[in-house]
């Protein structure tokens, strides 16, 4: 290990992420809608505790719906939300979730929304 990387087959390989936990949690969560929070716990490294935390910011910011299925929780992710901390323009949920899926991606086009008008998109 150099630095912060690892040189695996000639590809450096970062000991960081692009993406924060909630965003794990909600890709996650959009790939699974009935996915229990010790799975989501094991595959993103964190406590089951830490995993309902960020859920809950989830849900209560809008992002993530989540009712209940018999006795178990079916999450559903609100895509058509923007994604908060956008620089300049900021980008749908769901722009974000196909690009990482890859049903469809960039080639689709991403709806915009302009600063302090997230309700009305800009194509």
């Amino acid at each position: 290990m150099t630095g912060n990387k690892l040189q695996v087959n000639d590809s450096p390989v970062v000991a960081w992420s692009f993406f924060t936990k909630h965003a794990l949690v909600l890709l996650y969560v959009a790939e699974n809608p009935e996915i229990r929070l010790s799975e989501i716990a094991r595959s993103v490294e964190l406590t089951e505790r830490r995993v309902h935390g960020i859920l809950t910011d989830l849900i209560e910011s809008g992002y993530v719906i989540r009712a209940k299925k018999g006795r178990r929780n079916r999450y559903e992710v609100r895509n058509q939300l923007p994604i908060p901390d956008f620089v300049d323009r900021v980008r749908a949920v769901g722009d974000f979730l196909s690009v990482l899926d890859g049903d469809g991606g960039p080639s689709r086009g991403f709806t915009y929304f302009t600063r302090g008008d997230e309700s009305s998109p800009v194509e």
